[in-house]
């Protein structure tokens, strides 16, 4: 498989999409992490709990939403070839990207969907995805959850 780089003018960043990644090189670490062949790449603008995170639901019954979200990302890239957008690196040097099955958004599906919620983005669509899926209790809106972040900083 060959990169082709696109320059990104109005960001003012540089970027690749991976085409036509086959199903066997590719999966998912946990809800906003996956693997690319050898490659680790952090989906951009999300943050979802940790693989070994729990939550709780609406009757205040834990559950493990970590594996839940891991769930999620693996069924969104299930649903076609996975394409992924470098816009930089994170601090751990992963690729930070924004992936798209055909022309679905996988970041902001998992937003959507409540498995993510938005992380250092002001972007309007990931906002209103986020807010949207904590009015209707979807995934980790359901009941109690602990930010990602934090989690990372108790528990790691």
């Amino acid at each position: 498989m060959f990169r082709s780089f696109v320059c990104l003018v109005c960001l003012g960043v540089l970027s690749f999409i991976e085409p036509g990644l086959a199903k066997d090189n590719i999966y998912a670490v946990d809800g906003d992490s996956i693997k690319l062949r050898e490659q680790n790449v952090r989906l951009a603008y999300i943050d979802a709990p940790e693989y070994y995170q729990t939550c709780k639901d609406s009757e205040g019954k834990e559950y493990n939403c970590g594996i839940k979200a891991r769930e999620k990302l693996e069924r969104l890239m299930k649903l076609g070839e996975l394409s992924c957008k470098t816009i930089g690196k994170d601090i751990y040097n992963r690729d930070m990207s924004e992936c798209f099955v055909g022309n679905v958004n996988v970041n902001l599906e998992m937003v959507k969907s409540g498995w993510a919620v938005v992380y250092k983005s002001t972007d309007v669509a990931y906002l209103e995805a986020q807010k949207d899926a904590k009015r209707a209790k979807l995934g980790i809106w359901q009941g109690k959850y602990m930010k990602p972040e934090l989690y990372r900083i108790l528990f790691k």
